[in-house]
């Protein structure tokens, strides 16, 4: 079988001035829903458990880096094939809605509607569990960057050949990477990322998340309009990227973020 790498290079850039820091007058909007409902469904651990919430928060001008949460919403999930409804509640005032009751572990035939109420309209958005594969290994490496501080972790998997896979790997710490097997297609694929300040002992968890093409586009471009920063490509809105939830009141006032359902595999790794 055959075997391939890919390294990824984090080209760190510093932009350094003398100068005063000029802010632009830009045009505001009104807000707009952020809606961040990712869910990863873990099928090979005992006992198989489902992760996620629904996270929900109002879009901010330009120079504002938090977004304010969205208070007082409903918010359930519906199998649009036998009816059964999971109900969310708010966790405080924080804008994260977690399910009243552990709801049923999601079939692949079947398809789930996530359902938003606030602020008197309703947004929905349908999605169907994607597959995922697991993760045979990962180990670390000895490659460095720029600086030699660097820590290679290795991840490798293979690729299921009967179907065309698209990827979110969570590499822990808020840092993203979507990629299609389009050239590893059923084939065993290694790549190496570098992360920066890890100490002896820290422990590193990598997770694949089986998503499809709309949320693979998605993720690519949102990552590379907000960039790895740490907190998350939710974390700030860099522009109006619409997913697939859809305003079904007020179609004008259409919201920003995504519903996903993925199946997820897992491996931690000690950093030495």
């Amino acid at each position: 079988m055959a075997t391939k790498r890919l390294y990824i290079l984090l080209l760190i850039m510093a932009f350094m001035s003398c100068e005063d820091v000029i802010q632009v007058d830009l045009p505001t909007s009104a807000p707009r829903l952020v809606i961040d409902a990712s869910f990863s469904v873990f099928f090979n651990e005992f006992p198989s458990t489902i992760e996620g919430s629904v996270i929900l928060k109002l879009s901010a001008p330009f120079y504002q880096e938090e977004l304010e949460p969205a208070n007082n919403a409903t918010v359930f999930i519906t199998n649009t094939n036998d009816g059964n409804i999971s109900q969310f509640e708010e966790n405080g005032d924080t804008g994260i809605y977690e399910p009243i009751e552990p709801f049923d572990l999601p079939n692949f035939n079947d398809e789930y509607e996530l359902t938003v109420v606030y602020d008197s309209e309703t947004y929905k958005g349908s999605v169907n569990l994607i597959p995922a594969v697991p993760i045979d290994e990962i180990s670390q490496g000895e490659g460095t960057l720029f600086t030699g501080d660097e820590t290679e972790v290795l991840v490798k998997f293979t690729d299921d050949g009967s179907r065309d896979d698209y990827y979110l790997f969570d590499l822990d710490f808020d840092l993203y990477l979507p990629t299609e097997d389009r050239f590893y297609q059923g084939e065993q694929f290694v790549f190496s990322y570098f992360y920066e300040d890890l100490e002896p002992g820290k422990e590193v968890t990598i997770t694949i998340n089986g998503v499809d093409r709309q949320f693979y586009n998605y993720m690519t471009i949102l990552i590379d309009q907000s960039g790895q920063n740490g907190g998350g490509p939710f974390e700030s809105v860099p522009s109006t990227i619409r997913g697939n939830m859809v305003n079904t009141t007020n179609p004008d006032n259409y919201p920003l973020g995504y519903f996903s359902l993925a199946e997820a595999n897992r491996l931690s790794l000690i950093i030495e």
